[in-house]
């Protein structure tokens, strides 16, 4: 099979396509012959040693949601068989033509949706669904979002109005992305080198990180609350909360699905019932050629795209 490595920290250029045999699914894993592998932030980061993958021992393969057709078993694995299409992610490596997937991690694709459209919808509308449940907005507070155009940041500004949220502003890097986010919904939109960034909200939902958690907590109003679910770091002094009784929550699927797993489980239907009603759009930025993942990574890289970036086998 064809899988994508890197042997040494740095850019797109570090990606290297190689041949290898394919993986045997352990304990609890699934074999999947990969249709679709979603590109993340944290993924882009990791090849630079950046972020929570800083460090990984090299060469590496990226790991991350892939989907598509189960052809393998592994001991101890119940409820799934060879030929369901499942989406799900990938430790080991999500960058190659068969991946290993857990199965207490992988989900069914339903009758009607790619594997395209699962890679675009699932994990970040987990992502978003999560965070909108830490943050629990009443029905007058309002959402601002960061990170608003990317594959999780669409999703969440789509997913708070259907909630019910009366105010929602979408962050971005760039003001040539307002078309496209007001478009998903979104009552107000921002660039982050904009002066002011609007009223206050009541919650931030943080996908960015870095450099720009300062500015995402002082946009929040007075007894407002942050819930920061990225892999970008970032510092905040302590006397900016305690003066604006603000609070900032940490967020890992991880950690969330295995303690909320009812809930984790519910918010997955919710996301194809509004997929399939029509409600949600999963926006699909590009489908990229796997053996080109080098420019997959540029595209998030300069922060261009609108929603997911695929890269297909």
């Amino acid at each position: 099979m064809r899988r994508v490595r890197f042997h040494a920290y740095g850019g797109p250029e570090v990606l290297r396509v190689e041949e290898a045999e394919a993986p045997e699914p352990g304990p609890g894993e699934l074999l999947v012959r990969t249709e679709a592998i979603g590109v993340s932030l944290p993924s882009v980061r990791r090849t630079r040693g950046d972020g929570r993958g800083g460090g990984v021992p090299l060469p590496a393969v990226l790991g991350g949601e892939v989907a598509g057709e189960v052809v393998g078993l592994g001991p101890d694995v119940t409820g799934f068989a060879a030929g369901d299409r499942v989406t799900g992610l990938s430790f080991t490596g999500s960058y190659a033509e068969t991946a290993t997937v857990p199965a207490a991690l992988a989900a069914r694709i339903p009758d009607g949706a790619s594997s395209v459209d699962a890679v675009a919808l699932v994990r970040g509308g987990q992502v978003a669904l999560a965070a909108l449940a830490t943050a629990a907005p009443t029905g007058t507070e309002s959402v601002l979002i960061t990170g608003a155009a990317s594959a999780t940041g669409h999703l969440a500004v789509q997913l708070a109005k259907l909630r019910g949220v009366p105010r929602v502003v979408a962050a971005a890097g760039s003001a040539a992305k307002a078309e496209f986010l007001y478009g998903l919904g979104a009552d107000e939109v921002v660039a982050y080198e904009d002066e002011s960034w609007g009223e206050p909200a009541d919650i931030v939902l943080d996908g960015v990180g870095g450099d720009l958690l300062p500015r995402a907590v002082a946009a929040l109003a007075p007894g407002g609350r942050l819930v920061f679910f990225n892999s970008g770091g970032g510092t905040v002094p302590a006397f900016d909360l305690l003066a604006g009784s603000k609070t900032i929550t940490g967020l890992t699927m991880a950690r969330f699905a295995a303690t909320r797993r009812e809930l984790y489980d519910r918010h997955g239907a919710e996301l194809w019932e509004h997929f399939f009603a029509g409600r949600l759009r999963a926006a699909v930025h590009a489908e990229i050629p796997l053996a080109e993942a080098a420019r997959a990574h540029e595209i998030i890289e300069a922060r261009a795209n609108l929603g997911k970036v695929v890269l297909r086998p």
